[in-house]
């Protein structure tokens, strides 16, 4: 065992490192992703140089592909303000820090007026334990289905912007959700959710992220956990991600 100690809320909590638990959906050449925003599939192919060809079966002495892919609509990725700004800025340069006390909780999404699926604070509010860095939103009901799901023009459930402002006020600063957004699929280019989560324009806040299409497994209990974001050092507004959970077991 290779063990952290962490403190929280006056409390001390031990995690095992040698125990994640990815949360990550692995992305795939073609199409067994999931999909969203009409964005096409991820495409891994052999480069090609000359007379070489960077695979093993077709006679190379080593595989070498390009990969071909957006991270917004191919699977688990990590983003951050730059995504709704003007000015360029980077995952890289935004996400500083790896280690975050993150809660999971399981919620049922509303359904409105219009027949949306929304996730509000209605129910959640005093759920959420104060003083937590990340938050982690499964929705109910959770079916593997979401490993391959075509979220694309089906208006899949979102946040609720007031929801996400709330997040933000009490000092959350990273948002992991199992949907393809925090926003709706048609908004007209509004980005409210993410706007109200990054305090956008009004106050950026540079350093938060959203890490969208996670998967959480239906074993992994609601609760505290030790997380940690790993992205590639990629200058564009979001990467691929590999988000880890630790159990935190509280030290008595």
């Amino acid at each position: 065992m290779i063990h952290a100690k962490v403190n929280f809320a006056d409390q001390q909590y031990e995690a095992d490192l040698k125990q994640a638990i990815d949360i990550s959906i692995p992305m795939h050449n073609g199409m067994q992703n999931p999909n969203a925003f009409h964005i096409p599939f991820p495409r891994f192919e052999p480069i090609q140089v000359g007379s070489f060809v960077g695979s093993v079966a077709q006679g190379s002495g080593a595989n070498c592909e390009n990969l071909f892919l957006n991270p917004h609509g191919n699977g688990t990725h990590t983003e951050c303000i730059g995504h709704i700004t003007l000015e360029r800025v980077t995952i890289h340069e935004s996400l500083k820090s790896f280690f975050f006390i993150t809660q999971l909780i399981s919620v049922q999404p509303e359904t409105i007026e219009n027949n949306d699926q929304i996730i509000t604070s209605n129910s959640l509010a005093t759920f959420i334990i104060e003083g937590i860095e990340a938050i982690i939103f499964r929705t109910i009901p959770n079916s593997t289905q979401k490993l391959t799901k075509n979220y694309s023009g089906n208006n899949p459930c979102y946040l609720n912007p007031e929801f996400t402002k709330d997040l933000a006020a009490r000092g959350i600063n990273h948002l992991l959700v199992d949907l393809p957004s925090v926003d709706r699929e048609e908004d007209n280019g509004q980005m409210l959710a993410h706007k109200a989560f990054w305090n956008y324009p009004e106050n950026p806040r540079m350093h938060a992220t959203i890490t969208e299409m996670v998967y959480i497994p239906d074993m992994v209990e609601d609760g505290l956990y030790l997380l940690n974001i790993q992205v590639a050092s990629l200058q564009t507004d979001a990467s691929p991600s590999k988000p880890l959970l630790f159990r935190l077991n509280q030290v008595i």
